[in-house]
């Protein structure tokens, strides 16, 4: 192999010696279309330089593209799918309430008490006397206070007086003519008096039972952990349970006590022993759950509950019975029948919904002890942020250990730190509607109701005349049906998907490269060997330029130069020379000085002058060597 042949033959690596030689091989040999066109028509500088602003502005385009792509792409869109499927479906829990607050054995003086003071407020303001009533005191004359009444009186409060109290002798005066335009309410301060609101509301009605709420509320906290709800009082509730046409067991549903809406059953929740909960395999009537409740309309704290019937919600089995957000109430002397649809929606969770699957990531304490729904955390919020500002937990909520409820006789204000603190939470300055996410998977029941007269004009009679065997009835105003079942065995799924998955977003990159360039994943693997070369080209440059200049540096450092000697230093240096070896002596130091010709650069002008040279020397010689030496 000859030495141009080695030359020639391809190293196993090796780069452009410039960036004009590596954009015409990439332009020349690239698979990608418009490319090869900067290099055919390079004589033509027009062509070149229309076929040069075409290439960077497709490529620009192309890009644009590829930024709003990958822009969708991380704003993680989702897409909804519904699915219906139909298979055998699990009963819901139902909690039924009897609207009929219990009267505690605990509390029973200070309830007492609580009554004989809305009775006075009632005839002062309103000149009504509640005779008859339950734990009220039946006469018809003013009841005057023999000792000092409860705290937070209601008080007619006129309109832009938020601030002061108005005398009872300027009521009097004005009430006949203003009526209309007062409002109601009580008044609240803090601990130091020195911030005092009223808590007022337009109807007097609201007014009377907010504020009977209010005093309620407070006694609740005197109730002991351990009081317990007289039996008999649970089981004259509920007449007949039957669930798919057999009858209910005590294993199939438990009790508690609501402070507002009585006493309540929940049927079917949750338990260690999975096999006792209901499931449904037909839809209909005869399929579901059916009740015969007593409601009879005798309020055991008639200012709580103003409303005849039961109180219902339909739940999950390991959710507890919010009976406030999404219950709703039967009336009395009907067949209420239900109908329940169940839908169940399923989110991704992490970027692509702001969901919790289990509320662990959830910075709320849950203190429900039950599964992580939203409302659990926004009422575990609530709660928390009730007892850190006030110092005491609202009575409808559970505590955490070494908390205590709220009483005026420990906690004087508050009622002025709740108040205010419910304005907070409902405008969300609290941020317990933020913290609180929704949970991922989600099981609802779409309810549709049916009401009819029960039991008519002609088994009225038989009805109650069975029923009274048992209890005194005499009309149907105190009882009522409820039916709920599934109408279906359909049901929905709504599923999350990601809308740009990682397959789908190269997929629209690899359209967009073909439109803008027809070009496939090999050219863009031309693109980055060109992107690749060119940042080695341009590190080859800069360290040629490094190592250049330290090379200049290193040579002006290592080379001094020696000064020239003076010209007497000169005559001292220079050796005496034996008359008879002078012309020895005298040639061999002209044959040191005389530098080689350049034979390259000869011509015959130089020639000549070399050989006078030459002829010069010798006859000078000749004639030394004459004279026998001597110098003239």
């Amino acid at each position: 192999m000859t030495k141009e042949e080695k030359n020639e033959k391809e190293a196993l690596i090796e780069f452009f010696s410039s960036y004009r030689e590596l954009f015409e091989f990439f332009c020349s040999n690239t698979t990608i279309h418009g490319a090869i066109r900067l290099v055919c028509s390079r004589r033509n500088r027009m062509k070149t330089a229309f076929w040069l602003v075409l290439f960077l502005v497709t490529f620009g385009l192309m890009y644009w593209q590829f930024g709003l792509l990958f822009g969708q792409y991380f704003s993680y869109p989702v897409s909804i799918n519904l699915n219906v499927n139909s298979d055998k479906l699990p009963f819901p829990a139902v909690t039924v309430c009897t609207l009929n607050p219990y009267r505690y054995k605990a509390i029973q003086n200070d309830l007492q008490e609580l009554d004989k003071e809305t009775q006075r407020t009632l005839y002062e303001l309103y000149k009504y006397n509640s005779t008859g009533v339950q734990g009220w005191i039946p006469n018809n004359q003013r009841v005057k206070r023999d000792r000092a009444g409860l705290p937070f009186l209601l008080e007619l409060v006129p309109p832009g007086s938020e601030t002061h109290r108005v005398s009872r002798s300027v009521i009097e005066e004005e009430l006949q003519v203003k009526r209309r335009e007062w409002n109601i309410g009580f008044k609240l301060c803090n601990e130091t008096g020195g911030d005092c609101f009223y808590q007022t509301y337009t109807s007097g009605v609201d007014a009377i039972r907010e504020w009977y709420r209010f005093h309620y509320i407070n006694i609740l906290a005197r109730v002991p952990q351990e009081a317990a709800i007289d039996g008999e009082q649970l089981e004259n509730f509920i007449f007949a349970c039957r669930f798919n046409e057999e009858s209910c067991t005590k294993a199939n549903y438990s009790s508690f006590h609501h402070a507002i809406y009585g006493n309540c059953y929940t049927f079917n929740q949750n338990q260690s022993d999975q096999s006792n909960l209901w499931s449904s395999s037909m839809p209909g009537i005869k399929n579901g759950l059916t009740l015969v409740l007593r409601t009879e309309q005798h309020d055991y704290i008639p200012l709580l509950s103003s409303v005849a019937g039961a109180r219902v919600l339909v739940h999950g089995h390991k959710e507890p019975a919010f009976m406030d957000d999404n219950g709703f109430n039967i009336p009395p002397g009907m067949e209420t029948s239900i109908g329940m649809k169940k839908e169940t929606i399923n989110r991704l969770g992490g970027k692509y919904s702001d969901c919790s699957e289990d509320g662990s990531d959830v910075d709320v304490k849950n203190l429900f002890q039950s599964e992580y729904t939203e409302q659990v955390c926004v009422r575990s919020c609530f709660q928390a942020a009730m007892v850190a500002r006030c110092g005491c937990g609202y009575a409808f909520y559970p505590l955490s250990p070494g908390d205590q409820y709220c009483d005026y006789n420990k906690h004087k204000s508050w009622g002025h730190c709740y108040y205010k603190l419910i304005t907070e939470f409902t405008s969300n300055k609290l941020g317990c509607f933020t913290k609180c996410r929704k949970p991922c998977l989600v099981s609802e029941y779409q309810l549709t109701a049916g009401y009819s007269k029960w039991p008519n004009r002609v088994s009225q009679d038989w009805v109650l005349h069975t029923l009274s065997r048992q209890y005194n009835l005499t009309d149907r105003n105190g009882i009522a049906k409820l039916n709920i079942y599934f109408e279906e065995l359909n049901y929905k799924t709504i599923l999350e998907s990601p809308t740009i998955n990682m397959a789908m977003l190269l997929s629209l990159l690899g359209s967009q490269w073909s439109l803008w360039f027809g070009s496939s994943v090999l050219s863009v693997v031309e693109m980055l060997e060109l992107v690749i070369d060119f940042v080695i080209i341009g590190v080859m440059i800069l360290l040629h330029r490094y190592y250049y200049k330290q090379a200049n540096e290193g040579e002006e450092t290592t080379v001094v130069p020696t000064p020239a000697p003076a010209f007497a230093d000169l005559e001292q240096q220079v050796p005496h020379i034996p008359r008879g070896d002078l012309s020895q002596r005298q040639i061999s130091v002209v044959a040191d000085i005389t530098p080689p010709p350049a034979y390259e650069s000869l011509d015959l002008r130089s020639v000549g002058t070399l050989s006078s040279r030459s002829s010069s020397m010798r006859s000078n010689r000749s004639y030394y060597e004459e004279n026998g030496g001597r110098r003239n």
